[in-house]
Order: structure tokens, then C-alpha cells, then sequence
């Protein structure tokens, strides 16, 4: 069987990194004013942030209408695809998933396996780049899906922003009313739940603490785990930050596989800028 794999721009791949593993990623919308752009597409990172910081009225986003992703699944198709694994944004955060799995029996021309990967950015990356691997190996749906409930299983992701009012504003932290009344004096440490929806996790005073938070998280995962384990720094806008971050996790957890991705648009909408994030998990290399 034919097996192509999709994922959406939340995953913030690389072009590079969906070339080189055969991935179709599909752009989400984001908008400013009267002007729509498809992430990574019609805007990129500097220009969202850029525009962030000097537009007046701020962005909001749109989620990837069925009309879209039926043409994706159409264009597959045409290419002789028999099957997608598709793989998107958590559904903790956005209603596509759902909308989706509602829309599957108008697709006749193709077998559509949805996975909701109830997280984002780089975690949701590496599941796709799992599932691209285990196509290579002419694995089965089944089994793909199988590996990508294990990897999804051992994922976490803690991330810290510059300035909370974004994710309130937008309504995307379930959790808000727990940390309001700090929200100018601290760093909140946030995470995805189980139900893939975002929470604050722990507060701290500074990005330097929220750090050594972080560490503690990775480093008790590490000392109760048996397998290799990777660790994705992300960030928004924040690149001397980042750098800071990977020469410390490198030294401090010397046997991981340390990799760097960004976060665009669209989180960017709800994140704000100099947001801070490390997704750590069993690597998926290392998953059969």
C-alpha cells in the first residue's frame, strides 16, 4: 500500500525536513486586520514577528477548512496514494481534528487515518517524521499508528512566555484564572494536559528559573526511562535564548539528541513573542 503522510504547519518542520522525509504540510491562516496568510507560505517568521510587535489591532488565526485539506487528499490521491496518516494539532486547542474525523465519509478517493497528536510544534513534528520513517520501512497503518500512540505517550513539553496576556486573550489556557493576579511577576511554566489542552504547570520569577525547572523535568524523565531520548528546543523570536539553552542541555544531558525548531505564526498568535519551549520524549529514531 501507497502510505503518504500529512501534518499541518503547527509542526513547524522545515521545508528541508518535509522534502527530505516526504511530508505534506498544509498551511494554517493567520490573520491581520483584513489581510489573511498561510503560515510559512505568504509570511514567514520575521515578518509575522515584525508585524506583531507594530500592528495595532492584533492577529487572530484560522483553522484549515475541509475544502483545504479535501484538495490536499485529492492531490495524494492523483498520485497513485492509497492511504494518509494525517497528523495535526491537538485537538485540546483547535476543533480541525474533530471537524476532520466528522468530514472522512465525503472522502472516497483515498483512506484517511487522522491522528491527533494533542500537542504541537516540534513534538507534533517528530511524530510525523516517525511515521514518515516507518512508511519508508513499509510498515502497515496499523503498525504506524500503534508507534505514533507509543512516541505520543513518552512526549512532554514545557514552555515558557515573555508575556502571558496573549494565551488569555486568545483563550487558549484552560487555566488561566490560577495565575492571573501574578501575571506581570512571573514566568509561568505551561503544558499540554492529557486531554491535549494547555495549562499552567508551576510558576517562577525568571526565565532562568523557569529553565532550571525544566531541566528537573528532563532529568527525572531520564532517570526513569530505559531508551534514548531527544530534546527539541523551540522558540519564538528568541534566538540568543535558544542558543543559550542547547549549549546547557548539551552539557548537562550529554547522551540526548539535542535538535533546535521555531515557533511561526500561528502559535505565535497566542504565544506573543520570546516565548521558550523544550519538547522532550523517547527518541523516535529509536522507535520500530
Amino acid at each position: 500500500m501507497k502510505i503518504a503522510v500529512v501534518t499541518d504547519s503547527a509542526s513547524y518542520l522545515t521545508k528541508e525536513q518535509a522534502a527530505a522525509n516526504n511530508i505534506t504540510v498544509v498551511p494554517i491562516t493567520v490573520i491581520f486586520g483584513q489581510h489573511t496568510y498561510k503560515e510559512n507560505v505568504d509570511i514567514t517568521n520575521k515578518e509575522f514577528y515584525e508585524k506583531l510587535a507594530n500592528e495595532k489591532e492584533l492577529p487572530t488565526t484560522a483553522q484549515i477548512s475541509m475544502g483545504q485539506i479535501q484538495a490536499v487528499y485529492d492531490d495524494l490521491a492523483a498520485q497513485g496514494y492509497e492511504a494518509v496518516i494525517s497528523i495535526h494539532l491537538s485537538s485540546g486547542i483547535t476543533s480541525f481534528i474533530n471537524n476532520l474525523e466528522a468530514y472522512l465519509p465525503n472522502i472516497t478517493n483515498i483512506k484517511v487515518y487522522p491522528f491527533d497528536s494533542k500537542l504541537t510544534t516540534a513534538a507534533e513534528a517528530n511524530q510525523a517524521m516517525l511515521a514518515a520513517k516507518l512508511v519508508r520501512e513499509g510498515r502497515s497503518v496499523e503498525t504506524i499508528m500503534a508507534a505514533l500512540a507509543e512516541l505520543r505517550a513518552t512526549q512532554h513539553v514545557d514552555f515558557v512566555v515573555d508575556d502571558l496576556s496573549h494565551l488569555v486573550r486568545t483563550g487558549r489556557l484552560s487555566n488561566a484564572s490560577a495565575i492571573l493576579g501574578n501575571m506581570l511577576r512571573i514566568k509561568p511554566i505551561l503544558r499540554f494536559n492529557d486531554a491535549g489542552q494547555i495549562i499552567a504547570a508551576a510558576k517562577e520569577r525568571t526565565m532562568r528559573r523557569a529553565f532550571s525547572h525544566i531541566k528537573a523535568d528532563i532529568n527525572d524523565f531520564i532517570n526513569t526511562v530505559d531508551y534514548p531520548v531527544r530534546i527539541d528546543v523551540i522558540d519564538g523570536d528568541n534566538q540568543a535564548t535558544s542558543d543559550e539553552w542547547v549549549a546547557d542541555l548539551k552539557q548537562t544531558f550529554p547522551e540526548a539528541t539535542i535538535d533546535t525548531s521555531s515557533l511561526g505564526p500561528v502559535l505565535g498568535v497566542h504565544t506573543g513573542r520570546k516565548v521558550m519551549g523544550v519538547v522532550w520524549s523517547r527518541d523516535f529514531e529509536n522507535i520500530d
